[in-house]
């Protein structure tokens, strides 16, 4: 496959490269909210579900997009809202205890490793040798990454839970893109990823009713309105547009911006320090997830 070069492509590509860059910064909105309007990881992630929901809802109704759907696909709606719930929940966490640069790199960059090992034991698909690969770097990368921090004596407290949280962000998205997946074979994608953040948001609503919410929210609002109107909805805009004149293989090469771009804002701006092994261990996670996303040599000619 050769290297996008029409217009078109190039404007894709452009499109898709500022959207992951514009995912690259939750992190770091994350840790300006809690700084400033002392905002939980909560609050932070149920209000970004809820602006998204309410942006993706009304573009549903205003396109006029399929709302039938098969019975299998409705319940496929339902718990993909409820891995996504998950993924904010924990990646949001683990911000606050790993930091931005750790949290974005272990759950970035492991989602797309877990989602082709899904596959093979949920859908039946061989593993290939890429996969091997790219598991022993993910797995070698996330090693190096929490050793790295604490050798240079610049690990937050509750380092290792933080650690955990992002893995366990990673594995949530993966769930939610295998379901949502499915549930698109069912449904028009908007009303999917419409629904899909509704029930996210029904999940994470608790968090809303929480003392002291309403006050994180009044003083974080043009943060948080960001975080669901930008980084989620407008990024998502930007993305599949993009990604209709761009080659998938090329798409996720440019989402590699997404973890580099956290990474960067953690250690240039906030004084993040990863040590010498962290950056090794951050390396390989970025061609773990480059891996994946290479074209295979059947469709590579």
């Amino acid at each position: 496959m050769s290297a996008p070069s029409s217009p078109e492509a190039l404007r894709g590509l452009a499109l898709i490269a500022l959207a992951a860059v514009s995912w690259g910064t939750t992190g770091a909105v994350t840790t300006v909210l809690v700084a400033r309007a002392g905002a939980t990881p909560l609050v932070i992630g149920a209000v970004r579900m809820l602006v998204a929901a309410v942006l993706l809802m009304a573009a549903a109704r205003a396109l006029a997009a399929e709302r039938g759907a098969a019975r299998g696909g409705r319940w496929r709606c339902v718990a993909a809202g409820v891995f996504n719930a998950g993924f904010q929940a924990a990646y949001f966490t683990a911000v606050t205890r790993s930091g931005i640069a750790v949290a974005a790199l272990v759950a970035i960059c492991s989602a797309p490793i877990l989602i082709a090992a899904l596959a093979a034991v949920l859908l039946g698909e061989r593993p290939s040798r890429r996969l091997a690969v790219s598991v022993a770097l993910g797995v070698g990368g996330t090693a190096l990454l929490i050793a790295g921090p604490r050798a240079a004596g610049s690990a937050p407290p509750h380092f290792a839970a933080g650690v955990g949280l992002a893995l366990a962000a990673g594995l949530a998205y993966a769930l939610y893109v295998v379901v949502a997946k499915a549930a698109v074979a069912r449904m028009a994608p908007l009303p999917v990823t419409a629904w899909t953040f509704t029930t996210a948001a029904v999940v994470m609503a608790p968090a809303l009713l929480r003392e002291g919410a309403a006050t994180q929210i009044v003083l974080g609002w043009p943060w948080l309105l960001y975080l669901g109107g930008g980084s989620t909805t407008g990024a998502k805009a930007l993305y599949t547009i993009g990604l209709r004149h761009v080659p998938a293989a090329a798409a996720g090469v440019a989402a590699l911006l997404e973890p580099l771009t956290a990474t960067l804002l953690g250690v240039l701006v906030f004084g993040e320090a990863l040590g010498a092994a962290g950056w090794a261990g951050g390396v390989l996670l970025l061609g773990a997830f480059g891996l994946l996303a290479l074209p295979s040599r059947a469709t590579a000619a």
